[in-house]
């Protein structure tokens, strides 16, 4: 039973794990875009 729940618990901590860099990255891009947009203004 221990494995089990061992298995399910480091199934959604690696779920977890990959959707946060996900996330982290769409936020990197947004950043960047937003920095681009500055540059333009700025011109």
């Amino acid at each position: 039973m221990k494995t089990i729940a061992s298995s399910i618990l480091a199934t959604l901590v690696a779920a977890l794990a990959l959707a946060g860099c996900n996330t982290v990255q769409g936020v990197g891009q947004d950043v960047q875009q937003g920095g681009r947009a500055i540059e333009r203004a700025a011109k």
